[in-house]
């Protein structure tokens, strides 16, 4: 009878709980058989253990095999255990030592010659492990985003024979080196692109710097797509904080790529999605497009042809900046501090209001078309605006609008100002925050009186006005609020009380 014991790592949202892996052999009938709560693909790797050990050249042994995957209530899901149970099988027959498997975590899937496949979620079982005080033994394909976490000692491997000559001395492994920071946005779409429109422009600007979500209303072909591809653009660097953030929620889904480090997330969901993969779900949950976009974008094209559930789960996130995914057996939670940019048409055929007269809507279509947007989730979109269809002066103007580096100057500059005066941009201050920061002059205050009045603004309107005209201020380097920036942010709320 012999026993081996090693470590690894599950994922349960957004945490990596630890994993022991015990390894048991006895005598008796030949059999293997793992236990802990394990799902289908963890069953399944006992075939690819055996042909994975046999095929690295080791013996598998002729015993009566028992792996323990502990806690014995938390489920086991996906093939990143294959690597430890095969390396406890190996340590508990004394085909390798130990002693050394105390020093280390261990996730990958096997193939059956032995080779590592890379695993999902690299980057958030890395953050577990660094708390443990052990390095982390993972497939050279994963082992780059598992390296962006400070203080992470990761090494890569290819195989398992490669890991056991580690474990061995006698080949040792090399210690992955921390990925170098990449901010370049070079790649990015550029705002020079982008013909007239130049109140879209500011108002992109506007909630670039204060992190405000917007919906732009127009018709077709007015550049509406084309300027929500260019928001990441001229949004401020991540902190390191966020970046972590970012990258650990899209490793869950095995959508990270090192290359798009500090880059900002931009998602894009087609209409048809549905409120599952818009908040995220599954039986072991996993997250939605809200949470992949955290820190970044959320892009909904076409917002009234999102089935209206879908839309209302948007509210809560909206606000909190987090999504709950309760199940029977569990509640997951997400983080979701997405920024919302919408696009519509002012109507089903697209036309209402262009130049040309070519729309044909009835005033009950047009009605029952914007209808499909609730009352409460526009209340939530700070800057709503119109995209106008451009002139033929503006079409065949060949001159190109201002780049996107000097408008990503401006922003950094004040959310510089935002982060030293308040630690948090200006979307995300509260109510007593809003009095604090957000107070306007006499004139302001004057102004936003007979807008309450003449729009009836609901108390969350009167507050966002504030949030945004406060950013405004921010972007003239201004650190009193007056009628001037009121009377501009009062205008992005023209859409909804027009």
């Amino acid at each position: 009878m012999a026993i081996a014991v090693l470590f690894s790592r599950a994922l349960t949202g957004m945490s990596a709980p630890e994993v022991v892996v015990e390894a048991h052999l006895a005598n008796g009938l030949p059999s293997f058989t793992i236990v802990g709560l394990p799902e289908a693909e963890v069953k399944e790797a006992r075939d690819r253990v055996r042909a994975a050990i046999q095929n690295s050249r080791f013996e598998f042994p002729v015993s009566r095999i028992t792996v323990n995957l502990a806690p014995a209530d938390l489920p086991k899901e996906s093939g990143r255990y294959d690597l430890p149970i095969a390396l406890g099988i190996l340590a508990a027959s004394g085909q390798i030592p130990t002693q050394p498997l105390q020093e280390y975590e261990f996730a990958g899937e096997l193939a059956l010659t032995g080779e590592l496949r890379p695993i999902r979620g690299a980057l958030a079982m890395t953050l577990g492990a660094v708390s443990s005080g052990r390095a982390f033994i993972l497939p050279s394909a994963s082992a780059a985003e598992a390296a962006l976490v400070e203080e992470a000692v990761i090494y890569p491997a290819d195989s398992l024979l490669a890991v056991c000559a580690h474990l061995t001395r006698q080949t040792l492994l090399k210690s992955q080196l921390p990925a170098a920071a990449n901010g370049t946005i070079a790649d990015l779409p550029d705002f020079s692109d982008v013909k007239g429109q130049a109140g879209a422009k500011r108002a992109l600007e506007v909630a670039a710097a204060g992190g405000h979500s917007i919906l732009m209303s127009g018709p077709p072909g007015t550049g509406k797509s084309m300027l929500a591809s260019r928001l990441p653009g001229i949004l401020p660097d991540m902190s390191e904080r966020e970046a972590i953030e970012s990258a650990a929620l899209l490793s869950l889904n095995g959508n990270f790529r090192t290359a798009h480090w500090r880059h900002r997330p931009y998602r894009s969901p087609h209409h048809t999605a549905s409120a599952a993969a818009m908040v995220g779900g599954g039986s072991n949950p996993r997250p939605g497009e809200i949470s992949l976009a955290h820190h970044g974008v959320l892009f909904l094209d076409e917002l009234p042809e999102f089935p209206r559930a879908v839309l209302e789960v948007l509210r809560e996130p909206l606000e909190s900046g987090a999504i709950t995914i309760s199940r029977a057996a569990r509640q997951i939670d997400f983080p979701a501090r997405f920024q919302l940019v919408a696009a519509m048409n002012p109507c089903p055929c697209g036309y209402s209001g262009h130049p040309s007269g070519k729309c044909r809507c009835t005033p009950d279509q047009i009605a029952r078309y914007r209808g499909r947007l609730s009352g409460p989730l526009l209340d939530r979109i700070d800057i709503q605006i119109e995209v106008p269809a451009l002139n033929h002066e503006e079409l065949l103007e060949k001159s190109n609008g201002e780049e996107s580096a000097l408008i990503r100057h401006r922003v950094t500059q004040a959310h510089s100002r935002q982060m030293n005066r308040q630690g948090k941009t200006n979307a995300l201050l509260s109510g007593k925050e809003i009095e604090l920061y957000c107070s306007p002059d006499a004139a302001g205050e004057a102004l936003l009186k007979q807008a309450i009045a003449r729009l009836n603004l609901s108390a969350r309107s009167y507050h966002r006005i504030l949030k945004v005209a406060r950013t405004v201020a921010d972007l003239a380097a201004e650190a009193d609020i007056t009628s001037r920036h009121i009377a501009e942010s009062i205008q992005y709320r023209r859409l909804t009380h027009s």
